[in-house]
């Protein structure tokens, strides 16, 4: 049976991570999302710079089903987020805002994330239907920019990327993110660190997540 939109939604917000996995191979790519997935991450971009992307969404759907969130990032476009939706892509992610995209996602009934830097790109964003918006790159600003642009336009679901770490995921919350991506500062260097490491780095991450949610 097929997740709801607002299942989906509400998965990715609940855990308040997705995990942004780039990596030099499929094979990479599957084992951060497993590691990433053991240190309670429940959601997985699988960008479209990972070698075979494609076959990596529909391999991490057909293993973990309704366990996990897979979705596709660095979408650049509609032929793209069509492919990836096919493959069992349940949320896509775009750097910018790709109307064509966004009218595939809404037709679908798939969440879609693009990026967003200014107040007309939020509010472009939300008369496309998306209903997170994706700030980025997040290290150009600075989680004092959730605040600026909840204070015109509160309705905003902003989930920044780019920057998150670790020391800053509270302030990001705190700041009203209603989630985050991280992915080199979750994912390192796991060849030479160990995948062990990501999934301490994801619990890390859960766990400043949630204490800045509850205070």
């Amino acid at each position: 049976m097929q997740m709801r939109k607002g299942e989906i939604l509400s998965r990715i917000e609940e855990s308040g991570l997705v995990a942004v996995v780039r990596a030099d191979s499929s094979d990479q790519a599957k084992r951060i999302t497993e590691a990433a997935m053991k240190g309670g991450a429940a959601a997985m971009e699988i960008t479209y710079t990972v070698p075979g992307a494609t076959e990596v969404i529909r391999d991490l759907q057909e293993e973990f089903g309704d366990e996990l969130i897979v979705g596709a990032g660095t979408v650049l476009d509609a032929e793209t987020a069509r492919i990836a939706i096919l493959a069992g892509a349940r949320y896509v992610v775009s750097p910018y805002l790709d109307e064509d995209t966004a009218r595939l996602c809404n037709r679908y009934q798939i969440p879609y994330m693009p990026g967003v830097m200014t107040i007309k790109d939020v509010i472009r964003g939300l008369e496309c239907g998306s209903e997170v918006l994706k700030v980025f790159p997040g290290e150009l600003m600075g989680p004092k920019v959730i605040k600026a642009i909840k204070g015109p336009v509160p309705q905003a679901n902003l989930m920044p990327t780019g920057g998150v770490t670790v020391d800053n995921v509270g302030d990001w919350i705190r700041a009203g993110a209603v989630a985050v991506g991280a992915g080199g500062s979750l994912i390192g260097k796991p060849e030479i660190d160990g995948y062990e490491k990501i999934t301490e780095k994801a619990r890390q991450f859960i766990g400043k997540i949630q204490s800045a949610r509850n205070e």
